[in-house]
């Protein structure tokens, strides 16, 4: 699996490959040792089947809050903003 996410990495990395036609393509990941049913799938740029043949999830989810400062003295309640803002980022997160 590695390989194919270092070649991927590399065809994002360089315009060459990344504009590359599908015979440069071809070529690239016979040269990189691609399993050929993955070649076929990134040729096709068929997400699912890449993610399947990779056992990958594309359920990704990434959030920031705001922390408290360490030297705030003064105790707030979270307020009805907050937990609503965490309720709708814990539901994006879930589907």
């Amino acid at each position: 699996m590695s390989n194919v996410i270092s070649f991927l990495e590399s065809v994002g990395q360089d315009a060459a490959l990344r504009h590359a036609t599908k015979e440069e393509l071809e070529l690239a990941l016979s040269k990189a040792q691609i399993d050929p049913a993955l070649q076929t799938a990134i040729l096709d740029k068929d997400q699912r089947q890449i993610e399947a043949l990779l056992g990958a999830a594309t359920n990704v989810c990434c959030g920031v809050l705001p922390g408290r400062e360490e030297d705030d003295e003064t105790e707030e309640e979270p307020s009805k903003d907050d937990d609503e803002v965490r309720a709708q980022f814990s539901a994006s997160c879930a589907a």
